[in-house]
């Protein structure tokens, strides 16, 4: 029973069907938030979605491209991005993947003669200097070619960098995925607050003052965990991965993917709950520098089976790779725990 302290230290207690009716409207409160911050963030799936796919579409193109030296006659020979492009200039265009022009289908591998030219508008565009011959039809030179040259174009992935959908519905529900767990973590700080109202009653009156850094830490440190395994953490484990599968043709579902990186970021935004959690405790005097120190053993444990179940595989390096940051955050734990530690006290004593 959780006893309603109240600041008076009146004893009075929840029954447990009382404590159950705060749980459901706790939950019942938070799922509304969440369900709102879906609305606004379905708005912006794909957005999150090409964010999300950033490390895995730099991870195939390393994957699936051997990277060799420019050599030339002179050796002063260099690569030039396309926006370098002058009215004039001329050279072959490869189509990566199938592109319809027209009523025709122009298949991934195809080149054609091109030339930069200006459009209408002024503006340097790529037009077909020789006619295609497709299937069934003919694209005849000057068609404008599908391909920004604006210095501010946006890079384009190549059909190897693309994710794969195996059904119909598979893009819908990839859509609604992102977007609920891009929800989840807008709502944190709501969150937070509702299991700080939930569990405040068993709290003293001067211990309640803490909810503000509580909610303060755990969200900043939400986000800086999630951070560190997308910035940090994901992408030599994916490259890793990958380059193990380097003697095979890479198709990887979009599913999947977001599964697993959606999943680490999540998992690490809760880790790195530590030290916030371990603050907040120990200034309220729940647990002490002492009492982690010796329980290092199991924690130590639990970190283990944690980084097992994070980790994308259970070898070595990819475990020693995710359970490394979560000893270093136990060990910081520990030193705030030991700073800003105190003894536990009633409203009584502190009033005294």
């Amino acid at each position: 029973m959780r006893e309603l302290k109240g600041g008076t230290g009146d004893g009075n207690q929840m029954s447990f069907l009382e404590h159950l009716d705060e749980l459901r409207r706790r939950l019942v409160n938070s799922v509304i938030v969440v369900v709102i911050a879906f609305a606004g963030c379905w708005y912006f799936s794909g957005d999150i979605y090409r964010f999300l796919s950033v490390p895995i579409r730099q991870a195939l193109s390393d994957a699936e491209r051997r990277e060799l030296p420019v050599e030339g006659l002179t050796g002063q020979e260099k690569i030039l991005p396309l926006s370098s492009l002058k009215e004039g200039d001329r050279g072959r265009f490869v189509f990566d993947r199938a592109t319809k022009l027209g009523v025709s289908v122009v298949q991934p591998g195809t080149s054609v003669d091109a030339t930069a030219a200006r459009d209408g508008n002024g503006t340097v565009a790529l037009f077909t200097a020789e006619p295609i011959y497709t299937v069934n039809a003919v694209i005849p030179a000057g068609v404008r070619l599908p391909v920004d040259l604006s210095p501010n174009a946006e890079l384009q992935e190549s059909a190897e960098e693309r994710l794969i959908v195996t059904t119909a519905q598979e893009s819908f529900t990839l859509y609604v995925t992102v977007s609920l767990y891009a929800a989840i973590s807008i709502a944190i700080p709501f969150l937070l607050w509702q299991i700080w109202a939930f569990v405040s009653p068993a709290l003293y009156e001067h211990e309640k003052k803490y909810v503000t850094p509580f909610i303060g830490l755990s969200t900043v440190s939400f986000v800086a965990g999630a951070a560190f395994a997308y910035y940090i953490l994901f992408p030599p484990a994916v490259r890793y991965l990958l380059g193990l599968g380097e003697d095979f043709r890479l198709l990887l579902r979009a599913s999947d993917y977001f599964d697993l990186i959606t999943l680490i970021m999540l998992a690490m935004g809760v880790i790195f709950q530590m030290p916030a959690i371990a603050y907040v405790l120990a200034r309220i005097g729940i647990i002490s520098a002492g009492m982690l120190v010796r329980g290092w053993k199991i924690a130590l444990v639990v970190i283990l089976i944690v980084a097992a179940v994070v980790s994308p595989t259970g070898d070595i390096p990819n475990l020693m790779l995710f359970a490394s940051p979560m000893i270093v955050l136990y060990v910081f734990s520990i030193f705030i725990v030991w700073f800003f530690g105190k003894k536990r006290q009633t409203d009584a004593e502190v009033n005294a």
